[in-house]
């Protein structure tokens, strides 16, 4: 049983990152859907979908990489976890690498970057910041 599925979607993005892939497979869940939406919507992949399979569906997300293969994520960073839980407000939540980044934010609204949760004025749980 997995404890932290959010971790587990970051390090399989962080390892094949790491390694040069140009995809990554992984079990899919609405909370999941969302932060791969964020993750599109911002440029940092090219785009994610969700295959049905057996006896769920997978989530399959095609990583961006720049000219001689540079990743567009340099960083991933899991903030809120199981067992320390970071709550901010809307005037609290800072700039990731000076607005190079985006911090994704679980609101009452749903997942949200950052800027959109700044734009909304709503707080809410920081769930992990990408650059």
């Amino acid at each position: 049983m997995m404890t932290d599925p959010i971790s587990d979607m970051l390090t399989r993005i962080r390892n094949a990152i790491a390694v040069g892939h140009a995809e990554v497979v992984l079990p899919s869940s609405k909370q999941k859907e969302a932060v791969a939406k964020i993750l599109a919507s911002e440029g940092f992949i090219d785009r994610y979908e969700v295959k049905p399979a057996d006896p769920g569906a997978e989530l399959k997300i095609v990583l961006r990489y720049g000219e001689r293969r540079r990743p567009a994520i340099v960083g991933l960073k899991r903030i809120s976890k199981p067992g320390h839980r970071v709550y901010r407000g809307a005037s609290e939540l800072k700039r990731v690498q000076g607005g190079l980044g985006v911090a994704i934010v679980s609101t009452s609204q749903g997942l949200l970057a950052d800027r959109e949760a700044r734009r909304r004025k709503l707080g809410g749980e920081v769930v992990c910041e990408v650059w």
